[in-house]
């Protein structure tokens, strides 16, 4: 068995809803852990990590379970494979707000879990005109898309992740095919077919498979076979880049 956990937020829930569901459904058992605040930034999982307060609500295979759970406690709790990071979404595309904090929880992470490989997941831009940009430094998606993609690739370069899940890249494809349904709300993503899509590539970057027409259909709102299609093909193009 795998075991992955995220010190994240929304974002990683939206990515990991369907992660375990998609990688049995493939033939890999896995155990995903996401450790959610909604809105974390890195600054403020620095800060957790200080304080050791039971901040994070914990949830497993995609399930919330209305634990909440230390930093600490959570990195001790089992032996982890992969330690997935983020940025929050509003401050994804200035560099100055990801350290020294990133590199902090990066060496806390290589302290409490020495073998588990460390990824960056990628996180993405909103739908155009999206009012959530109003709380950003972004003038909108044409600025903030390379913004972020810098910024995530200096992440990964200062703490030699061994991976970046790209899910700018695919999340920019989605959008060029399906528009703002892309998104419920203009930055989370939709409960169906990109929730699904994220799924499919964190199994392809973490967990090297190929989930091209597998058998995973328990989606939490209507999918069709085409946008199940569409949205592997985005995820594996985009992990191919």
């Amino acid at each position: 068995m795998k075991k992955i956990l995220t010190i994240g937020n929304s974002f990683s829930t939206d990515a990991m809803r369907y992660f375990y569901g998609i990688a049995r459904a493939c033939g890999k058992d896995i155990k995903a852990v996401n450790l959610y605040i909604g809105g974390c930034s890195l600054y403020r999982h620095y800060r957790n990590m200080l304080s050791e307060e039971n901040a994070y609500e914990y949830q497993i295979d995609g399930i919330s379970t209305g634990i909440f759970v230390s930093l600490k406690q959570a990195l001790l709790s089992d032996e982890w494979d992969v330690v997935v990071l983020q940025q929050s979404s509003p401050k994804s595309g200035e560099y100055d707000t990801y350290q020294p904090f990133l590199s902090a929880l990066s060496e806390y992470v290589k302290k409490l879990a020495p073998k588990a490989k460390q990824y960056i997941h990628e996180t993405w831009s909103f739908a155009e005109g999206a009012p959530r940009f109003k709380l950003t430094p972004f003038a909108g998606r044409d600025d903030m898309i390379p913004r972020v993609r810098d910024a995530y690739h200096r992440a990964a370069e200062d703490i030699a992740a061994d991976g970046l899940i790209p899910s700018l890249e695919a999340m920019c494809r989605l959008y060029d095919e399906i528009g703002e349904r892309t998104y419920r709300d203009g930055f989370h993503s939709n409960l169906g077919i990109t929730r699904y899509m994220l799924g499919c590539l964190w199994c392809i970057a973490i967990l090297g498979i190929d989930i091209r027409d597998n058998s995973f259909r328990d989606f939490d709102i209507e999918v069709t076979d085409t946008d199940c299609a569409l949205a592997e093909r985005i995820a594996t193009e985009a992990s191919a880049m």
